[in-house]
């Protein structure tokens, strides 16, 4: 019985999911960044300062305050290019991550891992869609997820061709040696992505108009949701009356029945 094609699958599903590991080091390389500053620029001032003030001469006060200002300076400095690597780390990090999510299609559960592919006005929808109206928040997720995926099998399938028509040239290019079966594999190739990178773009189209879709919907519903409430509060603010109207009107019949009758003879 041969396993082999069944453990690459389970291997390749486990390569394609979010592991434990993954949302711990996330959550590790969210904050340390911000925590090294601290530690780099922190301590040795502290240690100066300290001996500052319970320095009795005052030259080696003077000295120790100094050492505190130019290790805390040094400090920053030093802390601020650590920053900057552990950032860039953390953004390689986080596109290998990516990588690894979508090489078996990106999922509705994984789209939160894509945030920094989406755009702006596709974050902002994504966002109030979760607030307002979380059913079409999750049709929305989906959408996306398969807007990720169709975006990327576009670009790689746009790199892949690029790669082969080079190979091509370069194989033409070759003088004294048969590369027509080379030639036949390399536009077989070119062939088969053309025909993928064709099925991905009317998929990107298909996501794309869906999203527009879903966000159309979703404002038809919050302004119609919207609308109602307003006429509910305009109609019930009409049926009564206004309390300072009210009060009025009774102290008019109130003054109108404490007013004498005005006899026939005044008149």
């Amino acid at each position: 019985m041969n396993t082999l094609p069944l453990t690459e699958g389970v291997l390749q599903r486990k390569l394609g999911k979010i592991r434990v590991r993954d949302e711990r080091i996330a959550q590790f390389l969210t904050w340390v960044p911000w925590l090294a500053v601290v530690l780099v620029s922190i301590p040795l001032p502290i240690v100066f300062l300290m001996l500052f003030m319970t320095s009795a001469a005052t030259d080696s006060a003077a000295v120790y305050l100094l050492l505190s200002f130019v290790s805390l300076g040094l400090g920053l400095v030093v802390g601020l290019v650590l920053v900057i690597l552990l950032l860039l780390y953390r953004r390689h990090w986080y596109q290998k991550l990516r990588d690894r999510l979508a090489a078996d299609g990106i999922t509705a559960s994984e789209v939160s891992w894509f945030t920094s592919e989406l755009s702006s006005a596709e974050r902002g929808t994504w966002q109030e869609l979760q607030r307002k109206n979380p059913l079409l928040a999750d049709a929305y997720c989906e959408t996306l997820a398969g807007r990720l995926t169709a975006t990327r099998i576009t670009k790689r399938t746009r790199a892949e061709l690029l790669r082969i028509e080079r190979q091509i040239n370069l194989s033409r290019s070759l003088k004294g040696v048969d590369t027509s079966e080379l030639l036949n594999d390399l536009n077989a190739d070119r062939q088969r992505l053309d025909n993928l990178r064709q099925e991905a773009v009317i998929r990107l189209s298909t996501a794309r108009a869906r999203l527009q879709t879903i966000e159309a919907a979703a404002n038809r519903a919050l302004s119609q949701s919207e609308t109602d409430l307003m006429l509910q509060r305009l109609a019930s603010s009409q049926e009564q009356s206004p309390l300072a109207l009210e009060i009025a009107k009774l102290e008019q019949d109130v003054l109108l029945e404490l007013e004498p009758p005005r006899s026939k003879d005044s008149s």
